[in-house]
């Protein structure tokens, strides 16, 4: 099992039960093995990058993957670490975020060749599910059993309320392993408890064992969970230069976890920058090789390269980065929040708002501090918002 030693412990939180899991790779037939994703957004980040390269590792040794679509549960909205009732997404949300997916997994699985992800949706099964269907799946439960999770407790104790609909979430979840046959099941420590509801629900209705990876959650640059609404995610399609300049934002005690779960660096390698650190290495240097690393594997090492490059120039010599994108806009007033969300450079007028009233938002080298500032443009006018985030009009 010497082999597989790294394949079950990097990145790896707990495995239910590793001797049954370490038997079947000794066996050497090749396992179904079940990913599911509700698409509650578009952006597929490092942290689920780390489960699927852990299902790359996996396809590459002749497993079979399954990745689930959850276009049925991702309407139902997953309870997980969530204090209050989750607003359930319509079915053509959940299917305009599940578009993406695919190219942004295509980085990292097979989808060709000899042995393609199985892409599944679980609406196939669900959808079809009766009234009586759905009882019968719940009579394999108890309430004490589903009340065991720690966000229902808080709630409770809070008086906060829990709807029924997330009570039946890890019902259906554990019925879509059922339904895969799926011999093991892949995901975060925050899927733990729905993950072995379904490894239940499989010896219950099929007597048959189901094994369970759970694997560490990777977290955000500012260490909290990462999370778009923090504002601390690195996005796999992230362009290079706000990739590595994300990367150098690293709260310094995360960069060996971060080596260890969103690079290919050996872990012989990663101990020695880790004893490094603890001997007074400069943290800024081991970002930079991180950031070299973590661009690497999503742009290659070229772009990697010129995103240490433009950082030194933006960062440490203070200067505007020649290769600033373009873009035409009318010559007019505009309110300067909405011509940031028109040129792309934040998501919506209220984060434009925001980010001028924080000071984030530079004209030509001078700050923007009124949220209701209006700029007339001309050609050559570069703006700029926080540290990373460059145009210059045409």
């Amino acid at each position: 099992m010497k082999e597989f030693e790294e394949l079950l412990t990097r990145g790896v939180s707990e495995v239910f039960v590793r001797a049954e899991l370490e038997k079947a790779l000794k066996v050497g037939k090749p396992l179904r093995i079940y990913y599911g994703v509700d698409p509650s957004g578009p952006m597929i980040h490092l942290g689920h990058a780390v489960h699927l390269r852990k299902l790359a590792e996996l396809q590459k040794l002749g497993h079979k993957i399954i990745f689930l679509i959850g276009d049925f549960t991702g309407m139902i909205g997953d309870p997980t670490d969530r204090n209050a009732v989750r607003q359930p997404l319509t079915r053509e949300q959940v299917l305009e975020n599940a578009k993406t997916y695919q190219r942004q997994v295509e980085k990292f699985l097979d989808f060709g060749g000899k042995n393609p992800v199985e892409v599944r949706f679980n609406s196939e099964w669900n959808d079809v599910l009766t009234f009586k269907d759905l009882i019968e799946l719940s009579s394999r439960f108890t309430v004490q059993q589903l009340l065991e999770r720690d966000m229902y407790q808080k709630r409770l104790t809070e008086q906060k309320p829990i709807g029924l609909h997330e009570f039946l979430y890890p019902v259906v979840q554990g019925y879509d392993a059922v339904m895969l046959d799926a011999d093991v099941q892949i995901g975060g420590t925050d899927q733990t408890f729905n993950m072995l509801q379904g490894r239940q629900l499989m010896r219950s209705l099929k007597d048959k064992l189901q094994m369970v990876m759970t694997l560490t959650l990777l977290e955000g640059t500012d260490g909290r969970k990462m999370s778009k609404s923090f504002n601390n995610v690195i996005a796999i399609e992230d362009a290079p230069n706000d990739m590595f300049g994300k990367v150098m934002s690293l709260k310094d005690e995360l960069i060996v976890q971060y080596f260890t779960l969103a690079t290919d660096l050996p872990l012989s390698e990663v101990g020695k920058i880790e004893k490094q650190l603890k001997e007074g290495l400069n943290p800024r240097d081991a970002k930079v090789q991180l950031g070299k690393e973590i661009v690497g594997l999503y742009h290659g090492e070229k772009a990697a390269e010129a995103a240490y490059a433009a950082f030194q120039q933006v960062f440490v010599k203070n200067e505007i980065p020649d290769d600033i994108a373009e873009v035409e806009v009318m010559e007019k007033n505009w309110p300067l929040a909405e011509l940031l969300h028109q040129t792309g450079l934040v998501t919506s007028r209220s984060e434009g708002r925001r980010m001028i009233e924080q000071g984030g938002v530079r004209v030509d080298g001078a700050v923007i501090g009124d949220r209701e500032a209006t700029l007339r443009p001309k050609s050559g006018t570069v703006i700029q918002v926080g540290k990373r985030k460059f145009i210059k009009i045409k």
